[in-house]
């Protein structure tokens, strides 16, 4: 029987918490750590010593050696240098450990290689990392051993943000100050902050390390850029929240065991849609709490796959023809006295604050309809938003009947008299009990759907950070929260002018509300007649980030300079033809050393075949036709196959980073897809022991 695991005792044991911090700090050097964390400000030199010599003693004492400034840098995942607790050896020779202040708070690596779209020239390497007081240190536990991971915001020398978090924490500063001002307005004099809280959901795939490292394309590209549907795929629809294979479920135990022990709270566990496709789903916590958590997520589910003799795959489509990955982002603001402002009450028409916050809600989702697009954009979501497995491209917002009913009453009337009511749902069964029916019901093709007490944003990319979502969403909020708020803040009657203002804005904004089929074609129709923006690919939603829409109301906020908007629409164009120049590169080598040199050797073998029944006296038609069958196909991938070293030469030498990007979307995309038919087809034809790569089926299905 398997060591039994107690959560509660392994539970943040590799994390500095608040609780280790109190036990260990002097009383006067807690105290300002939490007035800081509560209120801002910074920590006096004196007690920051004091904090780093604590977190020292605690991390060497849990066998730590090194620590690092553990940061997130514009490539998406997270960046470390490892530096020792060893200073000079004293006169006797003794090594001596010691971590100051100073290098608690801040570190200076080098800023030259991370993208930085134009900020930094590559010759200026100085770049600054700075401690974020309010996401606790942790011990990463691995091959190098024990190393203090101190969670920080990565910044220029001359100042620009080069990272995801600071960004993201200058949002949260935003979302809060204006929310505040809104339940001001309603009377709550007692809250001080208002809170973006995140509970994001993690799509992953299993793959057996031996198929893993015969396919190429997974180990370059994440994905598989050859592969025929296997006879079965999720069609019988038997995997989902299917019972978990052994292998599997030793797999997510000892997840779950490392998660726990770095404080993510991981909560849920199943298999998804597709076969090997499984999800893990935490508890809300705080904003940056949560992207830095999720960062965490996905390195450990690496990590621990290897052990098992696993990999995990990220990527949002690394199988053609079965559901691709995604990574639902769970959003609500709620304040510091315990009030959810996204949370109806019983009868929500009577709940004027909440439907305050959600006429602004929809008019900023309305508005910035293109930004929110933008931060759910990387290249591999382009293969599956639209896809009849995630939410299309087009921004709309769900609200289920009972929302929908009370915003059509206050659009149509001013006034919404009631509400529909869940009522009891009868199982038919003596020995069941009536459920509480809700409400509503839910919608899994709608983007943005409201789901009881929190908005679900549900294209986020299962590899991307959620650090641009949730610092967008902030944005656009905290900007409705603030022009509503400078409305009700000067108005002579505030009980009328909030009823007027809830009406104007549902009115003008009641486009965004779609509750039907977002997959149907009928919607993209409705869409465009609504006005509806349809980005359709990563590199289209890049330039909404440079509209003079969006300066505005990120400069307005301070979370994004326009440089700093400039800087990160040129990455999103650097990062989306590398990939694809990449994937191309991978195709060319497979298709020339691999596949194409497999297909001849089946042709030799059929060549021979024919011959052999001929000179016996037998009839050689069937053997025949497939040869010709085999040689068209294969000369076909031969002329994609040179067409695209062609191409991708091209664009790999094009100098203009937009042109690029477009030229590898628009031209070398396309010919990769011609490349990739005649091969998927070979693939059907050819004897499976001549066939270089693992199929499908051996992929998904041996795990």
């Amino acid at each position: 029987m398997s060591e039994i695991m107690n959560v509660e005792e392994i539970f943040g044991k590799n994390v500095f918490t608040l609780g280790k911090m109190k036990e260990r700090l002097p009383k006067d050097a807690f105290k300002e750590v939490k007035k800081v964390m509560d209120q801002g400000g910074e920590l006096s030199m004196e007690t920051a010593n004091v904090v780093a010599k604590a977190m020292k003693d605690w991390a060497v004492e849990n066998g730590a050696t090194h620590y690092t400034h553990w940061f997130q840098p514009l490539t998406g995942i997270t960046a470390e240098k490892h530096d020792a607790f060893v200073t000079h050896p004293d006169e006797s020779g003794k090594m001596i450990t010691e971590f100051s202040g100073k290098e608690l708070i801040k570190g200076e690596p080098d800023a030259s290689s991370f993208p930085s779209g134009g900020l930094r020239a590559t010759f200026e390497a100085r770049g600054y990392t700075a401690w974020d007081i309010t996401s606790p240190a942790f011990l990463k536990e691995a091959a190098t051993g024990a190393i203090l991971c101190i969670p920080t915001a990565f910044c220029s020398y001359t100042g620009e943000s080069l990272d995801k978090k600071t960004p993201l924490l200058r949002s949260m500063e935003a979302v809060s100050k204006q929310a505040l001002r809104i339940v001001r307005l309603f009377g709550n004099t007692g809250a001080t902050k208002v809170t973006a809280s995140v509970g994001p959901e993690q799509e992953y795939f299993l793959i057996d390390e031996k198929y893993y490292k015969q396919r190429s394309d997974l180990m370059f590209a994440g994905r598989t850029l050859f592969g025929a549907p296997a006879p079965k795929g999720q069609e019988m629809e038997d995997h989902y929240f299917g019972v978990i294979r052994e292998r599997v479920g030793a797999y997510m135990k000892d997840l779950n065991e490392e998660l726990w022990k770095l404080g993510v709270t991981a909560k849920t566990q199943h298999n998804e849609v597709a076969p090997a496709q499984h999800e893990l789903a935490p508890i809300y916590e705080t904003a940056n709490i949560a992207v830095d958590h999720n960062q965490i997520v996905m390195e450990t589910m690496k990590r621990v796959a290897v052990k098992h003799g696993m990999r995990c795959l990220l990527h949002e489509k690394p199988y053609a023809g079965v559901n691709g990955s995604g990574k639902h982002d769970n959003w609500s603001i709620t304040t510091d006295n315990g009030v959810n402002l996204l949370d109806p009450g019983e009868t929500p028409n009577d709940n004027i604050q909440f439907l305050l916050v959600l006429a602004c809600i929809m008019k900023a989702v309305d508005v910035h309809a293109d930004l929110l697009r933008q931060s759910a954009a990387d290249v591999g979501n382009d293969h599956r938003l639209g896809a009849n497995e995630a939410p299309p491209a087009i921004i709309s917002m769900f609200l289920g009947e009972q929302l929908e009913d009370v915003v059509k009453q206050l659009v149509e009337t001013g006034n919404a008299e009631s509400c529909l009511e869940g009522g009891k749902l009868q199982t038919g069964v003596s020995t069941l009990p009536d459920l509480v029916k809700d409400a509503t019901d839910r919608n899994r093709t709608s983007p943005f759907a409201f789901t009881g007490n929190k908005f679900e944003f549900r294209m986020v990319g299962s590899a991307d950070s959620i650090a641009g979502p949730n610092t967008t969403l902030n944005a656009i909020v905290a900007e409705a929260f603030c022009e509503a708020a400078d409305i009700l803040e000067k108005a002579d009657n505030f009980e009328v002018a909030v009823h007027d203002l809830i009406k104007e804005y549902m009115t003008k904004h009641q486009r965004i509300i779609f509750n039907g089929n977002g997959y149907s074609d009928e919607w993209v129709v409705e869409a465009e007649k609504r006005g509806l923006p349809n980005i359709k690919s990563m590199i289209e939603a890049a330039s909404t980030l440079t509209s003079e829409k969006a300066v505005a109301l990120f400069e307005k906020f301070g979370i994004y300079t326009k440089a700093e908007l400039e800087s990160r629409e040129e990455i999103i164009y650097e990062t989306y033809a590398k990939t694809i120049n990449i994937e191309a590169l991978t195709m060319i080598d497979m298709a020339g050393k691999q596949i194409i040199p497999a297909v001849v050797k089946y042709s030799k073998v059929l060549a021979d075949t024919i011959n052999s029944v001929k000179a016996a006296g037998g009839d050689a038609s069937v053997q025949t036709e497939l040869l010709k069958t085999v040689s068209k196909k294969l000369g076909a991938m031969q002329k994609a196959l040179n067409k695209l070293e062609k191409e991708e030469a091209k664009g790999r030498a094009m100098t203009d980073a937009k042109a690029q990007a477009f030229f590898y979307k628009d031209t070398v995309r396309t010919i990769m897809e011609e490349l990739r038919t005649p091969a998927d087809e070979l693939e059907m034809i050819v004897d499976k022991e001549i066939w270089p790569i693992p199929t499908y089926g051996e992929l998904m299905f041996e795990v």
